[in-house]
């Protein structure tokens, strides 16, 4: 299948999981690009854009099957780029600015409703989660009553990842592409694994957010599908992000499709289709690369928490990983230039995103159409960050 890279610009300026596993089938890969618009054309004449090539790095055999990514500089021109194949069976390019799956990234659409809850005095962050949801976390070893709200939003909690239940092994993931899952149903599944004391350290747990969003329509009275949607997706009138309804399998709107290694069979499967209600509030959103960026801006900007509401979120705490912290729903990134990002990617079948964003206006998103487990080719997340930090650096 033909390969194609294409970038395009645009003038608007608006405000996980780890799995292993081997891929076996892949595009080929072709190097055409093009860029649209003289002005990019001039400009790339004194200031070549290091990510066209970087995008070529990241798709082929043995790589991610397609790519998309939205690159704002801190002046809010967006320019917009595609590698790789987005339907593997017809060889259709990857749309521009397609429609995702984001997984973990909702964590920090739910970490703002929270916040946005806590500065109303419906959530207390200090209080403990069995003060809000009696008697459900009940997994060993874990007392839900010295756990509090602000350790959920940290992944400081202590409680299992109902995740490592449902998935001991990548074939695990296709059993599960069909299946609806209602929230307690997957607390209930962390209860049967063994937990730890809060306070001991981050230890990423998809069950956290899971609760969160329990609490939240706890206090509401709503369904928290519809706090995210009425406080965060409309308020920044993020028009091409969503949540599933219920039972709702296929991506709505222009997508690239995406892929997941099926051990069965040993070939890619296509993924596209499925049923995210197992991600709930920590992972079923569906979004773009610019509205994730229109989601991050508003956010730093203060657009949708309180200065002392945004603090809470950007306090961190050290995590396993040299050079990155972690807030109350947010990654913080050292970057090769100095000073700091701030996002949250996110994995699900068939998709995964990295995302980033400066206090100068700079915000990047880059999603590839496969999780890590479906590729040989072991420098496909190196790359990957590597074109985040070179965006994110970029003299312009």
């Amino acid at each position: 299948m033909f390969a194609q890279l294409s970038q395009q610009s645009s003038g608007r300026s608006r405000r996980g999981r780890r799995f292993t596993g081997v891929m076996t089938a892949a595009v080929l890969l072709a190097g055409s690009l093009s860029v649209a618009g003289p002005a990019v054309a001039a400009e790339a004449k004194t200031s070549p854009d290091p990510i066209p090539s970087k995008m070529r790095s990241i798709v082929g055999v043995d790589r991610y099957p397609g790519a998309l990514a939205a690159v704002r500089d801190k002046r809010g021109r967006t320019k917009h780029y595609t590698a790789g194949a987005g339907d593997l069976r017809t060889g259709a390019p990857v749309p521009v600015n397609g429609r995702v799956r984001i997984g973990s990234t909702s964590k920090t659409f739910a970490a703002v409703v929270l916040l946005q809850l806590a500065e109303a005095g419906d959530v207390d962050l200090n209080a403990s989660v069995e003060s809000y949801l009696p008697g459900l976390v009940r997994s060993k070893g874990v007392d839900p009553s010295k756990i509090t709200v602000r350790q959920l939003l940290q992944h400081d909690s202590g409680i299992p990842d109902y995740t490592d239940v449902m998935f001991k092994v990548m074939g695990d993931l296709v059993k599960y592409q069909h299946i609806y899952l209602e929230p307690r149903q997957l607390v209930d599944l962390a209860n049967t694994e063994e937990g730890g004391p809060a306070g001991r350290g981050w230890a990423y747990s998809n069950t956290n957010y899971v609760l969160a969003g329990l609490i939240a329509q706890r206090v509401t009275g709503r369904p928290f599908n519809e706090l995210v949607t009425e406080r965060v997706i409309k308020r920044v009138g993020l028009r091409d992000t969503y949540v599933p309804g219920v039972g709702e399998e296929r991506i709505r709107g222009r997508h690239p499709k995406g892929y997941q290694y099926d051990p069965g069979t040993g070939k890619l499967l296509d993924f596209t289709r499925m049923d995210p209600s197992w991600g709930w509030a920590a992972g079923q959103l569906i979004s773009t690369p610019e509205d994730i960026n229109t989601f991050l801006r508003a956010l730093l900007d203060g657009d949708l928490l309180t200065p002392r509401m945004l603090a809470e979120m950007r306090h961190t705490i050290p995590t396993p990983t040299p050079g990155q912290r972690y807030g109350l729903g947010l990654f913080s990134l050292s970057l090769s230039c100095g000073g700091v990002a701030w996002g949250h990617g996110g994995d699900i079948p068939g998709y995964s995103n990295i995302n980033a964003a400066t206090d100068d206006g700079r915000v990047v998103t880059l999603v590839v159409t496969s999780l890590d487990g479906s590729i040989n080719d072991p420098s496909g997340r190196e790359n990957r960050n590597d074109l985040v930090d070179a965006a994110l650096c970029a003299k312009a």
